[in-house]
């Protein structure tokens, strides 16, 4: 466990580390690309934090080859190279994307031969873990298709749910880890050689994501991209096609097929658990292509209707919205997680109903905003504490308003409002108001 959370730490580190210039790299590039009507930033942002990402993971992929114990999944897999030759690839396809602004059909086809290069060197499927069948073997073309088919869509999945400050890279994180507990207790605790790549790869996809995510959260400084959401897609597909298609427990165990799979895990969830951590994000993939399709549209069309952007719609804020959606990816995954542990458990089953039904009343109640006591006031954003104050204090504050009020007229040489009417407060500009209001001014001090 030492060397996975070292790998982790490193991945972050070097992925944080490297958010910064690469921000300003793409501020120089031009990769700000103007803002389009499905956006929900108000302002130009630099993409390309997939550049971060993407050398966040090969540092953490060099320093796990350096390590004792992980030094042996390169050693007799050859996945972890699959995965950096698969990356690269997608991950330079995204590059150009976020400066050029490619074609749709030319990323899928990317994606596609991105898939194929992983196949070509093993990571690849050659069994499912079937319910009341077993084990059954794929033939070369079965295998190959379906790999490419789930690596595509996780892709996919992923770049669709990149639409609010921090989501996509929060989303997939909470992915990970549920998974990374998975493919670690399938290695440790069984002793199952054939997790530890997927297990590796979940270590490393945690790293990618917390070393970026200070800096895309709401406010974002900097977006990830197609560089970067396409990237993490794939890690993620690589994972899951690891752990589905290359652990074999009838094998490793030498018992029979359907005991095996049972001492293991429940016979459903090797199949299953790769699914649940891209639920969300793959339900969202399939709303939009049904309602672009229905409307007559191309499934490539963009438009504001995915999940994300209902939750604004309905009023949420945005980081309530991102919130919600942290909730319901951390539900998904981590129930499963533990209906793996122990699925003949109805507690586990009833604390999901529960916490399902807490999301839905988060759902329904979009405007509430919770207060916290007086003397928490200092932990938390001003918009959670309590408006009501002692009269004393609301007195001083009214009685300093009006006096500033009238210092402010009389210095500006407009009227005191009557009838109980606030006072503008100018900028500087005739008719801007606030504090954040923009107007013509230059924030740099003439000096000529």
């Amino acid at each position: 466990m030492r060397e996975y959370l070292l790998t982790l730490c490193i991945t972050a580190a070097v992925t944080y580390l490297l958010t910064g210039p690469v921000r300003k790299f793409a501020i120089v590039a031009g990769a700000m690309p103007e803002i389009r009507a499905r956006d929900v930033h108000r302002e130009p942002t630099p993409r390309l934090g997939g550049i971060a990402m993407f050398f966040g993971l090969c540092a953490g992929l060099l320093v796990a080859d350096h390590l004792t114990n992980l030094n042996e999944v390169f050693e007799k897999s050859n996945e972890p190279r699959a995965l950096l030759s698969g990356a690269a690839l997608i991950w330079l396809i995204g590059v150009l994307d976020d400066k050029f602004e490619i074609d749709a059909l030319i990323k899928l086809g990317g994606q596609m031969i991105a898939a194929g290069v992983m196949v070509m060197q093993g990571l690849t499927i050659l069994w499912l873990p079937i319910p009341s069948v077993g084990t059954v073997a794929l033939t070369q073309w079965q295998g190959t298709l379906l790999t490419v088919a789930l690596v595509v869509i996780t892709i996919n999945a992923v770049n669709f749910v990149d639409g609010l400050d921090g989501l996509a890279a929060g989303m997939v994180c909470i992915a990970a880890a549920a998974f990374f507990m998975y493919t670690y207790r399938i290695w440790y605790s069984y002793g199952i050689e054939a997790a530890a790549p997927a297990t590796l790869f979940a270590a490393i996809l945690m790293g990618m994501c917390l070393g970026f995510l200070p800096h895309n959260m709401h406010p974002a400084r900097i977006f990830m991209g197609d560089s970067g959401s396409m990237l993490i897609g794939l890690v993620l597909a690589a994972g899951a096609i690891s752990v589905t298609g290359q652990v074999d427990p009838d094998n490793l165990f030498g018992a029979s097929e359907r005991s095996t799979v049972h001492q293991m895990v429940p016979v459903y969830i090797p199949l299953l658990m790769p699914l649940t951590i891209i639920a969300v994000p793959a339900a969202d993939l399939v709303l939009a292509i049904v309602r672009r399709t229905w409307r007559g549209q191309s499934p490539f069309a963009a438009d504001r209707g995915h999940l994300h952007h209902r939750l604004l719609e309905i009023g949420h804020s945005h980081s309530r919205a991102v919130l919600i959606m942290y909730f319901w990816s951390a539900l998904i995954g981590f129930g499963a997680l533990a209906y793996s542990v122990n699925s003949a458990s109805m507690w586990i089953v009833l604390g999901v109903v529960f916490l399902s039904a807490v999301g839905l009343v988060l759902l329904l109640l979009p405007r509430f905003t919770p207060r916290v006591p007086a003397w928490a006031h200092h932990f938390v954003p001003p918009r959670y504490r309590r408006r009501g104050r002692p009269a004393e204090e609301a007195l001083a504050v009214e009685t300093g308003a009006e006096t500033g009020a009238e210092t402010g007229a009389e210095a500006s040489g407009h009227e005191a409002p009557q009838n109980g009417e606030r006072a503008p407060v100018t900028a500087g500009y005739p008719g801007v108001n606030g504090a954040t209001a923009i107007g013509p001014r230059s924030r740099f001090v003439d000096r000529h």
